[in-house]
């Protein structure tokens, strides 16, 4: 999740140089790449079923190609510390949705976890945008819509996909190996996006593109389609989605971090206590229990 958070904030400069669409379609060309010996079907797996199949798509349609849309739109809106909060609101979604879909029981530490995220957002959201500010001026969305809002409500949009990643991944994590999953439902992303990308790299002057941003394609790449994918399917083997979840309150705190250090952005001192009280919900919800020690005879 500090994967993800490093990658969303620094997927802002890249949508400066490319088109969305045809950022999507490279970020998973350059991870199908990395990943086709991957895609083999190991010895000791079982044959595919067609619900296995449906989930596979569903995974890569929600967590690959619809939060990559959202989140490369919604970033190109808004700035890297907002995106960053609203993003904080994933445990919340993942709980609920792990509730609904897989039956599992929300513990006291997990939904305090989950409050402390509530919490975060709820304190930025009292950061008021400065009146004379480029934010607060930028009424080109849809309907005079504020550029900002629009671009913090794709992110939101982004947030429910990854929650509904988080919820089938675990379902898939029962029968396919980590490796399997991430190389399967990256090939889908790239066949989904294929056409829109395609469209906008004819269109696109590739030889504008400097050494430095090339480079950052190539992380994002690797950062969004392998790394992360592979560590997340692998810690899901062991641990609930409702847990689970908590722990992409590191996502905002990371793309919060990236946003002011390499991004200029500023973080106030409102902003920390809200990451700092959806930190303390992490550590709360992920801290072992305290074993009950025997009384002496």
């Amino acid at each position: 999740m500090s994967l993800v958070g490093s990658y969303v904030a620094l997927s802002k400069p890249l949508v400066l140089v490319f088109p969305v669409f045809l950022l999507a379609w490279m970020r998973f060309g350059i991870g199908g790449l990395a990943m086709w010996r991957w895609l083999k079907k190991p010895a000791d797996e079982p044959p595919l079923t067609p619900h296995t199949r449906r989930l596979l798509f569903l995974e890569s349609f929600l967590g690959n190609f619809l939060f990559s849309i959202c989140m490369l739109f919604g970033v190109s809106m808004t700035t890297a510390v907002a995106a960053g909060v609203v993003m904080s609101s994933i445990p919340a979604v993942v709980a609920v949705l792990s509730w609904l879909f897989l039956r599992e029981r929300i513990g006291w530490r997990s939904a305090a976890g989950i409050a402390c995220a509530a919490i975060g957002i709820g304190l930025f959201s009292l950061q008021k945008v400065a009146p004379g500010s480029e934010m607060a001026a930028d009424a080109s969305g849809p309907w005079g819509m504020n550029r900002a809002l629009l671009g913090n409500l794709l992110v939101f949009a982004a947030v429910v996909c990854e929650a509904a990643y988080v919820v089938i991944g675990k379902r898939l994590t029962d029968g396919l190996g980590p490796k399997r999953i991430s190389a399967i439902i990256n090939l889908w992303g790239f066949a989904l996006v294929t056409p829109m990308g395609l469209w906008a790299a004819l269109q696109f002057d590739f030889s504008a593109v400097s050494l430095p941003i090339w480079g950052l394609l190539l992380f994002y790449g690797l950062a969004a389609s392998v790394w992360t994918v592979w560590l997340w399917m692998t810690g899901l083997k062991g641990v609930p989605a409702s847990q689970a979840g908590v722990f992409t309150v590191m996502l905002p705190i990371s793309a919060a971090v990236i946003g002011v250090v390499f991004l200029n952005e500023r973080l106030t001192a409102l902003q920390l206590v809200a990451f700092g009280i959806a930190l303390f919900g992490l550590v709360l919800a992920t801290l072992p229990g305290r074993r009950t020690r025997p009384l002496p005879p």
